[in-house]
């Protein structure tokens, strides 16, 4: 039950863009995202707190296996994050058991360790994107996956999908693939509820107290597709082409355990 006296003392985020904090600050000011949001809860609680994020943007989940997993074993947390395959989703040959199965291993090494893990699963996209229709299938098929392998291995869930607020677009970034500051907070708030953190509750699930703006149709609105294909989905397909991708060169930005303490005047 939320409210129940539970302390981390060593949490450690793997991940893509999401986990990184993309949509959340910028790369001169700093990236903050749900999970330092998710910290800062935490360190609330448990000033002692420490906290290291390996998450690198565009990484697959093969790749957040490969280059994230060895390192946060080695940090024997108490706490653990492992959110992907957002970017699997997008590619032509997604396969669904492939993708979920590097997640299956990572929940298996570090709940054999004793570590606490939770995940995300996804909203549909195509209420997002209208062009990302063609990929909707794959969420599905995505989420239930997640879901198996979460109970394999006594993974906590939290279900982003089930929620209509998650696809409000004050949510998302303009790109629409990465979440806003107030996206960010509902997703930290989310894992909170999920792990019955004191102090959470499921407020994350309600809508925004003030009502959206009624999205354009007709001729508008595909106007609004077409300026937001040329302005993000083109230049990700151009990087695709190239075998290039957004995190090339980048390191994470917290390689190991460092004592937490929120920005004065942040507040997860």
């Amino acid at each position: 039950m939320p409210g129940t006296e539970v302390h981390f003392s060593r949490f450690v985020a793997l991940g893509d863009s999401q986990t990184e904090g993309v949509g959340d600050g910028d790369d001169i000011t700093g990236l903050r995202g749900w999970a330092d949001r998710l910290a800062e809860h935490l360190a609330r609680h448990n000033p002692a707190l420490r906290y290291a994020n390996l998450a690198v943007r565009g990484r697959l989940a093969g790749q957040v296996h490969a280059e994230q997993l060895a390192p946060a074993l080695a940090l024997r947390p108490d706490l653990a994050t492992v959110v992907a395959c957002v970017n699997d989703l997008l590619r032509p040959r997604f396969d669904a058991d492939e993708v979920v199965g590097h997640l299956d291993a990572m929940f298996a090494a570090l709940t054999a360790q004793g570590t606490r893990v939770v995940t995300l699963t996804f909203p549909d996209v195509a209420r997002i994107t209208p062009l990302a229709r063609p990929v909707s299938h794959r969420v599905t098929a995505l989420n239930h996956r997640i879901r198996d392998a979460a109970r394999r291995h006594g993974v906590v869930v939290a279900e982003t999908s089930h929620h209509a607020v998650v696809t409000d677009l004050r949510l998302w970034s303009p790109d629409r693939l990465h979440a806003s500051p107030l996206g960010h907070q509902r997703i930290a708030a989310a894992v909170a509820h999920a792990l019955a953190l004191p102090g959470s509750d499921d407020s994350w699930t309600h809508p925004l107290p003030t009502p959206r703006t009624p999205a354009p149709t007709g001729w508008r609105a595909g106007v609004g597709e077409l300026r937001w294909a040329a302005d993000f989905l083109g230049p990700w397909l151009g990087r695709r082409l190239r075998g290039r991708s957004s995190g090339d060169n980048r390191t994470a930005k917290r390689l190991s355990l460092t004592p937490f303490t929120a920005a004065p005047g942040r507040e997860a």
